[in-house]
Formats: C-alpha cells, sequence, structure tokens
C-alpha cells in the first residue's frame, strides 16, 4: 500500500506568507493530481500556539534565522508562523484537503518544534502518523510539500529509520535554502537511503 505524504502546504509557507518559501505555490496543483494515484492521502499542518518557543519573538534580542540551543538541541528561530486557528496556518486554498485521509496537526507543544511527520524535535516524541500507516498496511511512501530542507527532509529520514520505502518528489518540493541547508538535506536523505526522484 503507497500513502501520499504532503508536508505543510499552507498559506504561511505560500509567497505572501509569514515564512514564505519562494514558488511554494506552483506545487499546489500537481500535488492534487497526483492524489487520486495512491491508496491514502495524509496531510500535515504545522500548528503552533502563539508565542511558539520556536519563533524569534519569544526571545529577546533574537531575530529571526538565528540558532540557539534548547533542550533537545539546535534550535532555528522562525518568525511567527502558522499559529493556530490563524489564515497563515490554513491550508493553500487550491489544495485538495477533501482528499486527505488524515490530517497530522504538528508544532502544537509551546516548548518544543516539530519538523519531522513522525516526532517532536527531540526525536522521541511520535506524533502517531507511523501508528496510523502502519495498520492501514502502508509501507510505501511519497513525499511532497514544504519545505525541502527542513519539514520534508526530517519526515523522510524519520520514515526510512522506521523501515517505510520512501520516495520525496524533488519538483513537488520547495526549499528555504538557509545557509545551504537545501544541499545538505538532500545529502543527508540520501544517505539515508530515501529515493530522490
Amino acid at each position: 500500500m503507497h500513502a501520499l505524504i504532503v508536508i505543510d502546504v499552507q498559506n504561511d509557507f505560500c509567497p505572501g506568507g509569514a515564512l514564505a518559501v519562494a514558488r511554494g505555490d506552483e506545487i499546489v496543483q500537481p500535488i492534487n493530481a497526483l492524489m487520486a494515484e495512491v491508496d491514502a492521502v495524509v496531510l500535515t499542518q504545522d500548528w503552533h500556539p502563539a508565542g511558539h518557543s520556536s519563533f524569534a519573538t519569544s526571545h529577546a534580542g533574537k531575530d529571526p534565522f538565528e540558532m540557539i540551543e534548547m533542550p533537545y538541541g539546535q534550535q532555528v528561530l522562525w518568525p511567527d508562523h502558522c499559529i493556530q486557528g490563524s489564515p497563515g496556518a490554513n491550508f493553500h486554498p487550491d489544495l485538495e484537503v477533501d482528499r486527505a485521509d488524515l490530517i497530522i496537526r504538528k508544532g502544537f507543544r509551546a516548548a518544543i518544534d516539530s519538523y519531522s511527520a513522525f516526532f517532536e524535535n527531540d526525536h522521541s516524541t511520535p506524533t502517531g502518523l507511523e501508528g496510523y500507516l502502519r495498520t492501514r498496511g502502508i509501507d510505501r511512501l511519497t513525499l511532497v510539500g514544504l519545505a525541502t530542507d527542513f519539514c520534508v527532509n526530517f519526515s523522510a529520514v524519520d520514515a526510512v529509520k522506521l523501515g517505510f520505502q520512501v520516495t520525496v518528489l524533488q519538483d513537488l518540493c520547495r526549499a528555504i535554502d538557509l545557509d545551504g541547508s537545501l544541499q545538505a538535506a538532500l545529502d543527508g536523505m540520501a544517505e539515508a537511503g530515501v529515493t530522490l526522484a
């Protein structure tokens, strides 16, 4: 069984959003077209409470995209984005949300960020996605969405570690690319055993 995992195609990550990924809106229609070709569709949704610990505004004197040390490791500080219930947290209006079998919300714990669809950034607190896929008998995953070098990357690597067969469709992802983070992510995914297509 084969699932399409659509990562964070939300207004704040699309042009005009609070943490816009260049050309992020271009992937929406091709993703919709792909939904008919799989057994299940899962959407992930970044879903932060206001004042989340990953926001630069939560740390006096810090600017967006600075790095800090958190109890669970290194953390990029982001502009405030995808705040629960805000228009920016909504899925892109053209994304066919009704096709989703499951929507996984992540990043809702105030003290820890969550890039991966499978775990919080402590790499141990699960989102429940693995259990859902296992009980559905799904073993193959195709990942698309935003952004290649953060949430797609972490999700893909975790999925391989959990024993899934994972493909990332690079043309249906877009990257933030902070200081070479895109190349590092692509190298890391390839090394982990992700198929980059």
